[in-house]
């Protein structure tokens, strides 16, 4: 029996250390009954006086976000151009090309997919990838990874050009007569 009243005493003893630690900031409860409308305060973050960093430690949430400064110049944005080919992609839509003259699409696809992974801001992965859905008999993807590297080109015309192209190939043999003539006006638009 004096076994069974220490265990008790052992739990309780437990139990109750352990409701100590349920405690926010400052020695509050965590806990709000239920029922109750009364809720507790979150805890006020530390201002920046209050720091001797200040600022540079502070994390900010996205809303948060302090405005960015100013790119450099030299850099062109997301919107004026898309990534370099890394050697890994160059290399694996060389091996994409050599798959697709032996007829291989489904391989072809594979490595234009690993390369999109490696430079998902690429339109020329894009572009490979929209002429093998193509070789594939896939006008609808072809068109979608096409429209996807027009939106990358930014503002290569030489790419621009070539995608548009491209494209106006596409709608041609999906049927899509007026909308190949758009996108042919569009290339000849570009020189």
């Amino acid at each position: 029996m004096t076994d069974v009243v220490s265990k008790r005493a052992l739990c309780m003893a437990l139990f109750l250390g352990l409701a100590g630690c349920a405690s926010g900031p400052g020695g509050d409860s965590i806990y709000v009954p239920a029922g109750s409308s009364d809720r507790p305060e979150a805890p006020e973050p530390p201002r920046a006086s209050d720091t001797d960093s200040g600022q540079q430690d502070k994390v900010w949430r996205k809303s948060e976000q302090p405005p960015a400064e100013e790119a450099d110049s030299h850099q062109p944005s997301y919107r004026e151009a898309g990534d370099e080919l890394s050697g890994a992609a160059l290399a694996l839509i060389r091996e994409a090309e050599q798959r697709l003259d032996r007829g291989d699409t489904a391989g072809a696809i594979a490595r234009l997919e690993r390369a999109q992974r490696i430079a998902p801001r690429s339109p020329a992965v894009y572009f490979k990838l929209s002429e093998a859905y193509v070789a594939d008999d896939n006008l609808g993807a072809a068109e979608q990874f096409t429209l996807k590297g027009l939106s990358l080109a930014g503002d290569n015309s030489r790419m621009q050009r070539s995608g548009w192209l491209l494209l106006a190939d596409i709608r041609r043999a999906r049927g899509n007569v007026a909308g190949a003539e758009q996108a042919e006006d569009r290339a000849s638009e570009l020189f």
